[in-house]
């Protein structure tokens, strides 16, 4: 029985408890919102993020966020995204050397262009530092739903140790020592699924989302080898598994979020309507950004930006994708064959 922290109470800290706790660890839950913590205590359940998924009374909830720190042997930082700098800092002063975080937030941090365990590990340099990452819908891993994810690690003690205090019937973790490959796995697709969003909110069709998911993955797959991560990863379930699950599934706010501006609505409007963090939407800018630094052209994440923070219509997005210059599906298959 491993002592494991959930920092963080929203849909994917809670339904991440409910299978440490199936495991028989010993589980708290930290929210730095009182209110929060309350209604988990009255109703044993996230009324409001997670309906149905009933946690057990042995959970420990609590807004003391060194005691949720202190002499555990596992600590699961499932905080938003932007809130991941923040909430690393405020826990630096109660983190042991070596104790191990495992980030299951997906993002990047816009003003930097870093992936969050890259900040974790700036933040609380005395700790060691994981990801947990996949296609893997809180709504479903509550309800018990079978699930593959990936733990990756610097070593593979690490990830082992994550694999094995999470893995179990319904629950399969897979490990993995390329960390960079799942982050940016993991954020990008977020980005992806509010275009097919967008196309499901105008009305296209099947056709249309197999276009920006496999295209959307060849964007995705461009950026992160130039940046080092491997091609293995980008082919798994933290890559083209993740995407698919994002731009397809009812539970996906990034889907949602996307479906309502297709149908006319602001991005405000969006996410207020979502009620739910959409990491896509902070994720956007830091994926142009990451296309600029490293010369990458990344054309759907370009319309994406554009039509969220420059008010351009998506339909005019679509039709500009549609009409980029005519292109080979993959160059280099032309040169080996001239070869």
């Amino acid at each position: 029985m491993a002592k494991v922290s959930v920092i963080g109470a929203g849909s994917w800290g809670t339904a991440l408890a409910t299978v440490l706790k199936s495991n028989g660890h010993e589980v708290t839950i930290w929210s730095a919102i009182a209110e929060e913590i309350g209604m988990l205590e009255e109703k044993r359940e996230h009324v409001t993020k997670l309906p149905g998924v009933k946690l057990a009374d042995d959970i420990k909830l609590t807004v003391d966020l060194e005691a949720a720190v202190t002499g555990k042997d596992l600590l699961v930082l499932a905080v938003p995204s932007v809130f991941t700098r923040s909430t690393a800092q405020n826990m630096n002063p109660y983190v042991e050397k070596n104790q191990l975080i495992v980030n299951v937030a997906k993002g990047i941090e816009e003003k930097t262009l870093m992936i969050l365990t890259d900040i974790i590990q700036e933040e609380i340099p005395q700790a060691r530092v994981a990801v947990l990452s996949g296609p893997s819908h809180a709504e479903e891993v509550g309800r018990g739903l079978p699930t593959t994810c990936v733990a990756g690690a610097k070593t593979k003690e690490a990830a082992e140790l994550i694999q094995n205090i999470f893995m179990n019937d319904v629950f399969r973790v897979y490990t993995s020592p390329d960390m960079l490959g799942i982050e940016l796995g993991g954020a990008l697709k977020n980005v992806i699924a509010l275009a097919a969003g967008m196309a499901d909110g105008l009305g296209y069709g099947d056709n249309t989302k197999a276009a920006l998911i496999t295209r959307g993955i060849t964007e995705i797959g461009r950026l992160a080898l130039e940046m080092g991560a491997k091609y293995e990863t980008l082919s798994g379930l933290t890559g083209i598994g993740d995407l698919i699950v994002t731009c397809a599934s009812v539970h996906s706010r990034n889907r949602k979020a996307g479906m309502l501006i297709g149908q006319g609505k602001m991005m405000q409007e969006a996410m207020d309507e979502v009620k739910m963090v959409v990491e896509g939407v902070y994720s956007a800018k830091a994926a142009m950004g990451l296309s600029e630094k490293y010369q990458v052209p990344m054309p759907i994440i370009e319309q994406v930006n554009q039509v969220l923070f420059q008010n351009k219509p998506v339909k005019d997005a679509v039709h500009e994708l549609m009409l980029r210059d005519k292109k080979a599906e993959h160059e280099k298959m032309w040169e080996q064959q001239e070869e």
